[in-house]
């Protein structure tokens, strides 16, 4: 997809999304000759590629210059930005620099954690012609309120609020959102009520589309075990056998041979 207009073509006619998140040029490069339709340049870099525990620590110049990145490397893929913890809570001014420096780094839309939380900051967004992504369910920026990476909705209250949030995120103007770790039957309804699409991450196939993590998706994450990832490739497997290879081969003076030498 390269417009906001074709999430809602997408919707209608009942095409499944594809998403992945991505933080580099050279990963970017390699899923910009893939049919995947749209591209997260997630908080979740905090974890995957800084090693930080949750998404808590991340900042926004990490998601501006991974933006630059991916914008550079799928230049035809639409990019969606998150928003660092607790930026939408700042001033107006600061928040909305925030957001023009992602879209200067070539994000097309923003990704926001909670929506009744955030409605004026949202509607301060559309209102400036900014595309906003939705989230619920399962919000890793509400970590420490929910007692850690738990399912939501499986209790009538939560399930209440998560619809309730996803109306709300409708009737705001957002184009799509979210929803992260939440029984199949409500992710199911949820997207059933609303005339805007739905990305699943741990929602079950009742979405309209699906997110996984780059490197979940690839197998390079063999220790992260939660229900809702499947490694499509043994990346890890693959990247260590290409380490040992290389090390055997220049211990034993076969790389570099003449074909990786320059001659006189």
């Amino acid at each position: 997809m390269k417009n906001i207009i074709e999430w809602d073509k997408k919707k209608k006619s009942q095409e499944k999304i594809t998403m992945v998140t991505c933080y580099d040029f050279t990963s970017a490069k390699i899923l910009a000759t893939s049919p995947i339709d749209a591209v997260l340049v997630g908080d979740s870099i905090a974890m995957t590629m800084m090693g930080e525990s949750t998404t808590l620590g991340c900042e926004n110049q990490w998601i501006k210059w991974a933006t630059l990145a991916v914008r550079r490397g799928a230049p035809e893929k639409f990019i969606v930005s998150d928003l660092a913890f607790l930026t939408t809570t700042k001033n107006k001014s600061e928040s909305m620099s925030v957001v023009e420096q992602l879209f200067k780094a070539g994000a097309q839309a923003v990704k926001v954690e909670g929506v009744a939380s955030n409605k004026e900051f949202i509607q301060t967004c559309i209102s400036s012609g900014v595309p906003v992504m939705a989230h619920t369910g399962l919000m890793p920026q509400h970590t420490h309120l929910v007692g850690g990476y738990k399912v939501q909705g499986r209790e009538q209250e939560q399930s209440e609020f998560i619809k309730e949030e996803a109306l709300i995120a409708q009737e705001l103007g957002c184009f799509s959102i979210v929803l992260e770790c939440v029984p199949t039957e409500l992710g199911k309804q949820v997207t059933g009520a609303l005339s805007i699409p739905t990305i699943g991450i741990g929602a079950g196939p009742g979405t309209d589309g699906q997110i996984l993590v780059w490197q979940d998706l690839l197998g390079l994450t063999p220790d992260f075990k939660a229900k809702f990832v499947k490694a499509f490739s043994g990346g890890a497997h693959l990247f260590k056998e290409a380490l040992d290879q290389y090390c055997d081969e220049v211990q034993k003076g076969i790389f570099p041979s003449k074909d990786e030498s320059y001659s006189s």
